[in-house]
């Protein structure tokens, strides 16, 4: 690998470990544009580099007790199988629909992060506010809750783009659980970790035998990867969070916005 593609491994595992997602955003581009990849070869190795990553990450923070498995084990059970029902589409797909696609959710992923965190509305009957302000509503506790079940259809469409477009979904997992089951954000991003992996994995194993793999290429980008994870994860609370989202979010526009015109251009 050249300079450029081991910094955006290390860009890739940073943001995955700073923010808990972002990972396969920067991931895929590399791949493609960098490292030359099919466009398809690098939607599955991007899964599978995110999948290792998020899965070390993931078990650390759920070592410090910061995972909420009850929903993790919903959202990924439903996500892995709208994951794997993205990879057959993602297979049969033009690559070009691909990449615009992945464009336009990285334009979604910016628009994501730049806006405001909404402000939540006050606790209803039933429900309790934790001890940083977050709502928490007690009928999430149930796996039967209507809190569930719009947890449950979240991940079966976080795991569509998965498989389709190869992004973890975490931009969009860390805000729905924020305001679906009412968890702290510090939970949101260290269950959002566990839910990227376990849809990642099953979206990497969707590809397998379908497109071929340079398993050197992503082996070497997944170590570096993972080293760039591992700083992340130790600033994450030494650095303005909204201040690099903003910063990241101008990020993907310019790749977005890139990606777009090499489609239209045919390049």
């Amino acid at each position: 690998m050249d300079v450029f593609a081991i910094l955006a491994g290390l860009g890739t595992g940073f943001v995955l470990g700073l923010l808990g997602s972002g990972g396969s955003i920067i991931a895929l581009p590399a791949l493609v544009y960098l490292l030359h990849m099919e466009p398809k070869s690098a939607i599955a190795m991007s899964l599978g580099v995110v999948a290792v990553t998020a899965t070390l990450a993931a078990i650390s923070h759920a070592r410090r007790g910061n995972v909420d498995l009850k929903v993790a084990l919903v959202f990924a059970s439903f996500g892995a199988f709208g994951t794997f029902t993205g990879t057959r589409l993602g297979v049969a797909i033009p690559a070009i629909v691909q990449l615009s696609l992945f464009a336009l959710v990285m334009y979604a992923a910016a628009w994501r992060m730049q806006r405001k965190p909404a402000i939540l509305p006050a606790p209803a009957a039933g429900s309790m506010l934790s001890a940083d302000g977050t709502l928490a509503m007690n009928g999430c506790r149930h796996y039967f809750s209507p809190c569930m079940a719009y947890i449950a259809l979240a991940g079966i469409s976080v795991g569509l783009l998965t498989g389709v477009v190869g992004v973890g979904g975490g931009f969009l997992i860390v805000p729905t659980l924020v305001l679906l089951s009412g968890i702290p954000i510090k939970q949101a991003v260290a269950t959002s970790l566990a839910i990227v992996a376990a849809n990642s994995s099953v979206g990497f194993a969707g590809y397998l035998g379908s497109v071929p793999i340079s398993w050197e290429i992503m082996a070497g980008f997944t170590a570096v990867t993972v080293l760039g994870s591992f700083a992340g994860a130790r600033f994450s609370s030494r650095l303005s969070q909204e201040g690099l989202k903003r910063s990241f979010a101008w990020f993907l526009v310019v790749v977005a916005t890139y990606i777009l015109f090499k489609n239209v251009m045919g390049g």
